[in-house]
């Protein structure tokens, strides 16, 4: 699967520092220890839907981590799954009429026309799970044969892993058992189905039923993956075990990410599948959570088309730290709409503030655990010195802060400002 056109990298002076994250397993902020080449898995959209700011929020986010461990010298394996099989995509199409391989197409186009106007990063790996079937059915038919996991007797062919062979199972979320059942029920498990051997048991493979798509399976059934081995399939093809960074918004934390886990290591017989599990935050909208059953997803599309600049929205939604669940409102995007062209501004002059502060200070607060209000401020701070300085400052320091700005926050001042001169 095609990912969307990556922006240029301005190139920096020097190299940043070590990038340290908030680890919802250890529950601590770590630092992350990378190889040459760091690894990074973060979990995609189902595409019934446009890019709401949610999901801008969380992709942004990851987009830091890629851009902070790219100035600190170390190239990135970025993966990104496109889960285009799953309950909501059906239900949307069957809803609307609409052929779901349609549906599901037209907004991972969208998506990718979303994530190229926020001038996110794109992933080395874009893998539907459609493509990832017949991978799927072999690690179902491993745990099946390991005796992990289980097909229920009553006829439906829907295959279960056992989370009881799976020691250390609920490291990941650390929630005890009672909010696991809770956010299982919530977020698309079965724990009152009858005949699993466990209530918190996760789906693997769901048998064949009428109307729906459906595959060649485990032990020559028909039907289509449960949600949580198509993440671990995709990994474990792509960048492995003990990747660095396992990314997703907080909504994720369980059931998805913790039974990601538990079927990678069980396939695996080792752990850890992920060295950090790094969470994003929810988007609310006027003091409400923002959601498809609400109604008040705001999307980035739309945003878009009423002539919203792509860069008002990252700055927007970057003004607020990643972990911090935040409303997006009328009065935040004119925040970040008078930000962005005050920097435009600065960025235009010839001479201005000096620039190595700006660039290390960036580096640092981005490096402590994606601090984007902190590094934000910094830029802030040296646009107003520069504007009211006038003629009197160093040469070519507006340029350097742009390049600064560009490579770590995202956000082209430099490219847009010649546009708009």
């Amino acid at each position: 699967m095609l990912a969307w056109p990556a922006p240029l990298l301005p190139t920096l002076p020097g190299a940043g520092p070590v990038l340290r994250v908030f680890d919802t397993a250890r529950g601590e902020v770590v630092a992350t220890t990378p190889d040459r080449v760091a690894r990074m898995y973060v979990c995609g959209i189902t595409p019934y839907d446009a890019t709401h700011l949610g999901h801008a929020a969380t992709y942004l986010a990851f987009d830091l981590v890629n851009r902070v461990w790219r100035d600190a010298g170390h190239g990135v394996h970025y993966v990104q799954n496109v889960t285009d099989i799953d309950d909501p995509l059906l239900e949307r199409a069957e809803r609307d009429g609409e052929d779901w391989v349609v549906l599901g197409m037209r907004e991972t186009a969208l998506f990718r026309e979303d994530m190229t106007a926020l001038r996110v990063l794109p992933p080395d790996d874009y893998v539907g799970a459609v493509a990832t079937i017949p991978r799927i059915v072999a690690h179902v038919e491993t745990l099946l044969d390991e005796g992990l996991a289980y097909a229920l007797d009553d006829g439906t062919g829907d295959v279960y892993h056992d989370v009881a062979q799976a020691p250390g199972f609920g490291e990941e979320s650390g929630y005890d058992e009672a909010t696991m059942l809770a956010l299982s029920a919530e977020r698309g498990g079965d724990p009152d189905r009858p005949g699993k051997r466990n209530r918190l048991d996760p789906l693997l493979w769901r048998g064949r039923r009428e109307g729906e798509p459906s595959w060649p399976g485990p032990r020559g059934t028909e039907g289509r993956p449960g949600w949580h081995i198509e993440c671990a399939a995709i990994a474990l093809a792509t960048i492995g075990m003990g990747f660095d960074v396992q990314g997703g918004g907080s909504d994720l934390v369980f059931p998805h990410h913790e039974f990601s886990a538990v079927h990678a290591e069980a396939l695996t017989a080792t752990k850890p599948f992920a060295r950090a599990y790094v969470h994003a935050a929810m988007i609310g909208l006027d003091g409400e959570k923002m959601s498809k059953s609400r109604g008040n997803l705001v999307f980035v599309s739309k945003l878009r088309g009423e002539g919203v600049d792509p860069m008002a929205i990252r700055l927007a939604l970057l003004s607020g730290h990643y972990r911090t669940d935040r409303a997006w409102t009328a009065d935040l995007l004119a925040a970040a709409q008078d930000r962005l062209a005050t920097w435009r501004r600065a960025a235009a002059c010839s001479t201005g503030a000096p620039a190595a502060p700006v660039l290390a200070g960036l580096r640092e607060r981005l490096a402590d655990d994606l601090d984007s209000p902190g590094a934000i401020a910094l830029v802030d701070t040296w646009a107003a010195a520069t504007l009211a300085g006038g003629g009197d400052g160093e040469d070519g320091a507006p340029a350097m802060v742009a390049d600064a700005v560009d490579a770590l926050l995202g956000v082209d001042l430099f490219g847009a400002a010649l546009q708009e001169g």
